[in-house]
């Protein structure tokens, strides 16, 4: 009990400096130590640079322009139907642009710290931005300035050239007047026509906004429902970056219902994002249609599929996410570096584990019979016992069939902390299998919208020097674990060998969003207990096909119980992975050995 209440002691402390040093920022660039404004403490800990940024745009926004006024306008905005988020998230944009220059003139610090907020906030929320037009708009916008990379097409350089121009602007209404503009432009192309021009927005009653019901507009915790209140949420909402704080504050309020909407231009585009983001297919168009057609059915009917070998290997362009994930690649060949040792030691472990096992197989075995080799030994018996029993031997051959192996890892965004472990793993097990040639691919998988990317690292009969691309494991996005496991068994199955084994790294929590799009049937969430039910069936639908599938579990101990519905008794619970060897050797070695096949 001391224990956990200096634990807790540790945290409260930990949680007052962060709380300390981003209102201190936020005083000290705004020269107003009587600001008073909500802090996002928590988002301190996931990025330091994303929360003090925002305590730098507080800060500067307070000094140099009315921030009341443009609460005030977006409040009057929401009033005549506005939607919040395209509207609070294009304003957020124009107040960056506004204030970052002035800042940086007497801060010279400020465009570096502008800079490591925005790689943070590509590389945590990119696919969350990507989900609307003012995401995109941010995500283009962050790009142009850390890599100088020039958009192409109006949609987006239009939008731009107006946030740009904000960066010389010295009253708020030049702010206020291209937020408005780009709503009516890019959000809702009909607003003027059915609410009027922004003269009429500004002109709206007070009174009539303090009588208006903002509950549905504010927080479960809000104090009271009143115009106040919601003037210190949206004013807070304005200028916090954390993408995924907010995503996750509207998936709590919709009860875990998660649902993104496309526009008609983003659907025209979705393949060609996928290649942006996940690198080119090395399936045809007619291949990938095929494989949809047949695999993408029941629970998944309004899914897709995508085979690739990654953006490093086969890239479009060199972008973004291209940068990025060659960065994640970096780090996860500097933990094998570090860890060569331990990692050399498992692969020995393992690999004499299964050398034994299929020894074993090889050996005949010998039981007595009534016919087959005479046991001179047991002639004796003849005549002298009324049942002299079995005077021969017969050899029974063990089964020397061959084994295949597919090695499926969980690629999601919630495996982010532990990347380069489940790395590690599928390599300690892709070196044991090649050093007693067995052959086996390796696979990784995540869903960006609608479409479940399967990324092949290494393919069945690839040679042994193939096994490190597995070091450019990349997680991001979501995961919809039954229709990745669906795909990996149908590839399985038509391998010629006769035992087929499937092993699977997860953390046990399939976890997917809703792409609503034109003529959409809109299924189920893919989460929770219905999505747990849908990767066990997957898992039972294989083994009874022939399949043998292992869990490997890479979680939170809390989704243990999640993983023993999916895989049963067969899982393998990896606390550290100097331990991996031994613990997954145990459960190969029952499905190798005569009595586990």
């Amino acid at each position: 009990m001391n224990e956990k209440v200096r634990r807790l002691e540790t945290d409260i402390v930990t949680a007052v400096e962060a709380e300390n040093r981003i209102r201190n920022l936020m005083w000290t660039v705004s020269g107003d130590y009587k600001l008073d404004t909500k802090l996002d403490v928590e988002s301190y800990f996931k990025s330091r640079f994303i929360s003090l940024y925002d305590a730098v745009k507080q800060g500067g926004f307070a000094k140099y322009f009315d921030q009341n006024a443009m609460a005030m306008y977006l409040v009057k905005k929401i009033y005549y139907g506005a939607e919040e988020k395209p509207l609070t998230d294009l304003a957020q944009l124009c107040v960056d642009a506004a204030v970052w220059k002035k800042i940086s003139k007497e801060r010279p610090g400020i465009p570096e710290l502008r800079r490591r907020a925005f790689e943070d906030l590509l590389e945590f929320s990119y696919e969350k931005l990507c989900g609307s037009l003012p995401g995109r708009l941010r995500a283009a916008m962050m790009q142009e300035y850390l890599y100088g990379r020039k958009t192409r097409g109006k949609q987006m350089d239009i939008p731009l050239s107006w946030i740009r121009s904000l960066e010389e602007a010295e009253e708020v209404m030049e702010l206020i007047r291209t937020v408005d503009r780009m709503y009516n432009t890019m959000i809702d192309l009909g607003f003027e026509r059915k609410h009027g021009d922004l003269e009429h927005v500004l002109a709206a009653d007070t009174e009539d906004l303090k009588e208006f019901n903002w509950k549905d507009f504010l927080e479960e915790t809000a104090v009271e429902y009143s115009l106040e209140e919601y003037l210190k949420q949206i004013t807070q909402r304005l200028l916090t970056s954390s993408v995924e704080e907010r995503e996750e504050e509207k998936e709590k309020k919709s009860g875990g219902r998660r649902v993104v909407v496309l526009d008609q231009e983003a659907l025209d585009k979705m393949y060609s994002y996928m290649e942006l983001n996940y690198g080119r297919s090395y399936l045809t168009p007619r291949e990938q249609k095929q494989q949809n057609y047949r695999l993408c059915r029941g629970a998944h009917a309004d899914c897709s599929l995508y085979f690739t070998e990654g953006i490093l290997r086969n890239p479009v362009l060199s972008n973004a996410q291209y940068v990025n994930a060659k960065r994640h690649a970096e780090k996860n060949r500097l933990l094998f570096r570090n860890s060569y040792y331990m990692l050399k030691r498992n692969i020995e472990l393992l690999t004499g584990e299964l050398k034994r096992s299929l020894v074993r197989r090889q050996e005949p075995e010998w039981f007595s019979s009534d016919y087959g080799t005479i046991v001179p030994a047991r002639l004796w018996k003849v005549g002298r016992l009324p049942e002299p029993g079995k005077l021969f031997v017969r050899t029974n051959k063990r089964d020397q069939s061959e084994f295949v192996v597919d090695i499926l890892m969980d690629a999601s965004g919630s495996q982010r902390d532990r990347q380069g472990q489940v790395a590690l793993q599928a390599y300690i097990i892709s070196e044991a299998l090649s050093n007693n040639g067995i052959p086996h691919r390796i696979m990784g998988f995540c869903t960006f919208w609608d479409y479940t990317v399967m990324q092949r690292f290494r393919e069945y009969d690839d040679p042994r020097s193939e096994n490190q691309r597995v070091l450019d494991f990349v997680t991001s996005a979501n995961n919809r674990d039954g229709l990745a496991i669906r795909a990996a068994g149908d590839g399985l199955l038509r391998r010629p060998e006769e035992n087929k084994i499937l092993i699977v790294l997860s953390d046990g929590r399939p976890n997917d969003v809703i792409v609503n799009r034109p003529g959409s049937r809109n299924p189920r969430p893919y989460q929770g207990e219905y999505a747990v039910r849908d990767t066990a069936y997957e898992v039972r639908k294989l083994r009874g096909e022939g399949v043998y599938v292992l869990g490997v579990f890479a979680g939170k101990e809390k989704d243990l119980a999640a993983e023993k519905k999916i895989f049963g008794k067969d899982f393998a619970y990896i606390r550290e992975i100097a331990n991996f060897s031994r613990v997954t050797g145990r459960y190969l070695r029952r499905l190798l050995d005569w009595e586990g096949v």
